[in-house]
């Protein structure tokens, strides 16, 4: 078991930064400082500051649905790619966590 810092992410998929999607801005800040993993899930409903309900209706082509970015690694890692996520992130909710990391990577055969 070692110890690490969760970094989750909440956003809308709509939501822009420069005129750029914010998550994909996210994800290649992750990538580029070489954090050890990010997984973006997306909600099917939800709400934030704003107070307006993101959702789906049946016949809906496009919404700007809630995404959460979960992203795991070092404390030290984690607190040096912050700032940088942080200054693309217009709008949404950033926070992080303790976690202990019990498994990462492949078990052999």
């Amino acid at each position: 078991m070692s110890k690490a810092k969760l970094l989750k992410i909440y956003v809308g998929e709509a939501t822009k930064h420069d005129g750029k999607n914010v998550v994909q801005q996210i994800i290649k800040i992750l990538k580029e400082n070489k954090i050890a993993g990010v997984t973006v899930s997306r909600g099917i409903m939800g709400y934030g500051a704003d107070g307006i309900i993101h959702g789906t209706k049946l016949l809906e082509l496009s919404a700007d649905l809630p995404l959460i970015i979960d992203v795991v690694d070092s404390e030290e890692n984690i607190q040096k790619v912050l700032p940088k996520v942080l200054e693309v992130l217009p709008k949404g909710l950033c926070f992080t966590l303790d976690v202990d990391v019990h498994f990462y990577g492949t078990k052999a055969k």
